[in-house]
């Protein structure tokens, strides 16, 4: 289970620095930068919203369980 968030974490990451990329580059024509830039922002927060989703169900399902360790112990 912990490997699927990290490779969750690694796409939201992903997405982020191709939008970054996107930003900077300098682009072919007027519109093809905004609407790749934009798409790959779209993806990062799809990700996000799908990877908060599946933690909520795997809660209520039972596979994760929190864990409240005590600070300064």
């Amino acid at each position: 289970m912990n490997w699927f968030f990290l490779i969750a974490l690694a796409c939201i990451l992903g997405a982020l620095a191709a939008a970054g990329v996107f930003m900077l580059k300098r682009p072919q024509s007027k519109e093809a930068a905004p609407k790749t830039m934009a798409r790959a922002l779209a993806w990062r927060v799809g990700l996000s919203i799908a990877l908060f989703l599946f933690i909520l169900l795997a809660w209520q399902m039972g596979w994760i369980q929190p864990r409240a360790n005590p600070l300064g112990r």
